[in-house]
């Protein structure tokens, strides 16, 4: 018999339905909203068991004995994959595709918030300086624009369909081909990255870790960009050099940046 633990945090109707997905397993419930869960389990429940739904820290991993599978709610799972941290045999499957409209919604709000000056409102209304509105600048709209994606995947993918939505001429894909990709105007190989950002006025990435993606937008590629451009970062912190973001920035190029994930 299996034994499933479920570090999630699930409603009845949820439990009910793993519970009737694989009736023959023991099920065990431990809700978490962080990444903390694991120091809450016992040593009876580790003995026990065989398939993780969740997070664990990685270097936990080795005190599950009976361990069969991982299944990480998260959509890349680098850390797990360093060699000597997953038991041997243990199968791991990630949740890929299950962010795309949340992360994708989420860069746009913050490509919003940038291009509409939201901060900026926000903080005149707090302090109730409703005269000062016209030193924020002129309003920007995405109708008309050229829009350049790192990464062709689920999020990718949705974000691509929200900027065309709102008016965007082109949308270019990056991966690891210029195989077609279905969103994308058009895709071209990660290394034509250096003639492509002058042109466009977005700049999104959702790359995973690689040895290609660490370090890609640094300095001299942040330079590339148009001075009006903006840059978001919503897969791994290490695609940008973050401390030459902020040169940058303060220098008075892009527009502005938005990032979900930085390093550190």
């Amino acid at each position: 018999m299996e034994t499933i633990l479920h570090l999630l945090p699930l409603t009845d109707r949820q439990k009910a339905a793993f519970q009737a997905a694989a009736p023959q397993a023991e099920h065990l419930f431990l809700p978490t909203q962080d990444r903390r869960g694991a120091t809450d389990i016992s040593q009876d429940w580790r003995e026990r068991v065989t398939i993780l739904l969740g997070f664990v820290p990685p270097a936990d991993l080795k005190t599950f004995p009976r361990l069969k599978w991982v299944q990480s709610w998260n959509a890349g799972v680098d850390p797990y994959l360093v060699p000597g941290v997953l038991p041997d045999g243990v199968a791991l499957t990630c949740a890929a595709g299950a962010y795309g409209p949340a992360v994708s919604e989420h860069m746009l709000a913050m490509l919003l918030a940038l291009y509409k000056h939201l901060p900026g409102y926000r903080d005149l209304q707090r302090n109730h300086t409703w005269g000062s509105w016209a030193g924020l600048g002129s309003v920007r709209s995405l109708l008309g624009e050229t829009v350049l994606v790192g990464g062709t995947g689920d999020i990718s993918r949705h974000f691509a369909r929200l900027c065309r939505a709102l008016g965007a001429k082109t949308v270019w894909g990056l991966h690891r081909s210029n195989k077609p990709v279905k969103d994308f105007d058009q895709t071209f190989p990660l290394s034509e990255i250096d003639a492509l950002l002058p042109q466009a006025h977005v700049v999104a990435l959702a790359l995973p870790h690689t040895a290609d993606t660490a370090g890609l937008m640094d300095r001299r590629r942040l330079l590339l960009m148009k001075p009006d451009a903006v840059l978001l970062n919503a897969g791994r912190g290490s695609a940008v050099d973050c401390d030459a973001l902020a040169q940058v920035l303060s220098e008075g190029h892009l527009l502005g940046a938005g990032m979900d994930v930085t390093s550190p």
